[in-house]
């Protein structure tokens, strides 16, 4: 047990060089959601605040600071894609963080293809190995515990296509270090990947 703790109240601040809450729920898998808008236009954006959220259906979740380009395209169009970033896209992944207008198409931006999906009108990343094609369920604007909206928004889907590139896939089961999945660590610019050597096993008692 450790005998010292720094203790704070987020409402008072953390007292620290930088804040430690995206660092402290880390790493975080990226939801890199490709969207397009009621015009035609496509948006690619990554999001650290991702994740899944249910078996069956399948149900994944993303959250936005503001009321951006992906919450309102997904609102608009009731679809959008999730792309796995590996670290060979992490470059590109990053050039999507670009704040640029609604006008512009990020994959355009980052010099990546977007491939036709097979059930969604939004393509995902053709370079990206792992894609799920997913229909939106819920948006809900998030609020503190005193009831008040906070300007954040959060975008669930249930997945109803799943795309895996063939040399992930061992003997049936999915390698997620093969993948190199790149995930946020918190920090100015903190990320992770997994690689073999992080695997162990437990099994679950009976």
């Amino acid at each position: 047990m450790p005998d010292k703790i720094h203790f704070y109240e987020p409402s008072n601040g953390h007292g620290l060089a930088h804040d430690p809450f995206n660092a402290l729920v880390a790493p975080r898998p990226i939801g890199w959601i490709s969207s397009r808008s009621r015009d035609g236009v496509l948006n690619l954006a990554p999001y650290s605040f991702f994740n899944a959220f249910n078996y069956h259906p399948p149900i994944v979740g993303f959250s936005s600071i503001g009321y951006k380009d992906s919450v309102r395209n997904a609102e608009d169009t009731r679809e959008f894609c999730w792309n796995l970033v590996t670290l060979q896209l992490s470059e590109a992944m990053n050039q999507s963080c670009a704040a640029v207008g609604p006008e512009v198409d990020e994959f355009a931006l980052s010099g990546l293809t977007p491939k036709p999906s097979r059930i969604i009108s939004v393509p995902r990343v053709a370079e990206s190995p792992v894609s799920l094609e997913c229909r939106v369920t819920q948006v809900v604007q998030l609020a503190g515990v005193d009831g008040e909206k906070v300007e954040t928004w959060m975008v669930f889907g249930e997945v109803v296509g799943v795309h895996i590139a063939q040399h992930l896939l061992i003997n049936g089961i999915y390698d997620t270090a093969a993948a190199e999945p790149v995930m946020r660590g918190g920090g100015p610019a903190d990320y992770f990947t997994v690689g073999a050597a992080n695997k162990f096993q437990m099994h679950r008692p009976k």
